[in-house]
C-alpha cells in the first residue's frame, strides 16, 4: 500500500525532536509522502526547511486562527514567498476556532479574510482549521469563488457537511474515526464524496486507537486507512488506493521532487 499522510506537525520541535526519523518510519509503514502544516510563520519557515532536507516531505504555510493575534498584514508578503517553494503544496491552516479564546473573534476574521485574499492569488488548496464554527466559516466560504477548501479533520454536522459538500469540499479524516465513541463520524463518512476524502494524522495530537496513549505519528496513518477501509466497505488496499490517488489529485505540488 501507498499512503499520503496530507496533514501532520512534523515541524513541531518538542514532539518531533528527530523529523528525519519520523519520515523514516512512516516510509517503513507505507506512507511516502508526508505534508507538513504551518500555522505561523517560524512554523512555516520550518516545514520548508523539512521538505528542502526530506525526500517525499512537502509542506504548506499559513497563520492558524489562534495565532491570530500575532498576525501582521506585512506577513503576507513572507507568505506569499513561502508559498512560491516547489514543495508549497497548499495555504494554511487558516479558519476560525471558537473553542479557544487565544484570539477574538475579530483578530481571527482580519487574518483569515487576509489570507483568502493572499489563497486567490497563489491559487493553491486551501487547508482549513475549524472548531466548533462551522456555520460561521461555511457563512464566510459561501461568499468566495470555488477554490478547492480542504476541511482538515471534519467535525461539523450533516448540515454542515452538506454545505462542505455544495462547496466541492475536500474531507480530512483522522484519529477519532478509530475512536470507540465515533459513531456519529462513522455514519457520516459514506455519505461524504469518496473522491474527496483524503487521510491525516495531525500528528503529535489525535492519536489512533490502540495507542491513544502514545505520541502520534505520521507512521501510524496505516490505522486511520484500516478504520476508514471499514466504513466505506473496502479492503484497506482499496481505500489506499483511492484516499492516494485523492491527495495526489488535490495536491499537484506532490509531483515534485528533487
Amino acid at each position: 500500500m501507498t499512503l499520503i499522510d496530507t496533514h501532520c506537525h512534523l515541524n513541531d520541535t518538542e514532539a518531533f525532536p528527530d523529523p528525519d526519523l519520523a519520515a523514516s518510519e512512516a516510509r517503513v509503514a507505507g506512507v511516502e509522502q508526508i505534508i507538513v502544516i504551518g500555522v505561523d510563520l517560524a512554523s512555516s519557515r520550518l516545514a520548508r526547511d523539512l521538505a528542502d532536507r526530506l525526500e517525499g516531505v512537502y509542506f504548506t504555510a499559513g497563520h492558524h486562527p489562534n495565532y491570530a493575534h500575532e498576525f501582521q498584514e506585512a506577513d503576507l508578503e513572507i507568505y506569499r514567498e513561502l508559498l512560491a517553494h516547489p514543495k508549497a503544496v497548499g495555504l494554511g491552516e487558516i479558519g476560525l476556532d471558537t473553542h479557544w479564546d487565544f484570539a477574538t473573534k475579530d483578530e481571527q476574521w482580519r487574518c483569515l479574510r487576509a489570507q483568502l485574499d493572499l489563497a486567490a492569488e497563489v491559487g493553491k488548496p486551501i487547508v482549513l482549521h475549524c472548531r466548533e464554527a462551522y456555520p460561521a466559516l461555511l457563512d464566510i466560504l459561501e461568499r468566495e469563488p470555488a477554490r478547492d477548501w480542504v476541511f482538515h479533520c471534519f467535525g461539523g454536522d450533516r448540515d454542515d457537511a452538506a454545505r462542505a459538500i455544495a462547496l466541492g469540499g475536500w474531507f480530512g479524516i483522522d484519529g477519532p474515526v478509530t475512536y470507540k465513541k465515533a459513531d456519529a463520524l462513522r455514519a457520516q463518512i459514506p455519505d461524504l464524496p469518496r473522491d474527496r476524502l483524503i487521510l491525516e494524522t495531525d500528528s503529535p495530537w489525535m492519536t489512533p486507537h490502540p495507542h491513544r496513549s502514545e505520541r502520534n505519528r505520521p507512521a501510524l496513518l496505516p490505522l486511520i486507512n484500516a478504520a476508514v477501509a471499514g466504513v466505506l466497505d473496502l479492503t484497506p488496499e482499496a481505500c489506499a488506493e483511492l484516499t492516494t490517488a485523492n491527495a495526489r489529485r488535490l495536491f499537484s505540488g506532490l509531483g515534485y521532487s528533487k
